[in-house]
């Protein structure tokens, strides 16, 4: 157990922290699902803005690696493309 008042909060900040990183990421797989389920062109379209600014933001806040966002938007801007 912490033996400091800085470090009872810092456990605090971190549990708090972590359960929003974790609705972040949830959040988007969601969204790229969803994404994935789409047969319209321009609702992927809609959608392929949103979960790329998405994924830019959890790459900027370290939540997932910049190449695991890269990869993940190349994959699904092929698949928006491949649309009829």
């Amino acid at each position: 157990m912490a033996n400091h008042k800085s470090a009872l909060k810092r456990i605090r900040a971190n549990e708090a922290k972590r359960l929003r990183n974790r609705f972040y990421l949830k959040t988007t797989r969601t969204f790229e699902k969803k994404l994935r389920k789409t047969t319209n062109k321009t609702e992927a379209t809609e959608l392929l803005s949103k979960v790329t600014s998405m994924l830019d933001k959890l790459a900027k806040k370290n939540i997932i690696h910049k190449n695991k966002a890269s990869n993940h938007k190349s994959k699904l801007a092929k698949y928006v493309n491949s649309l009829a």
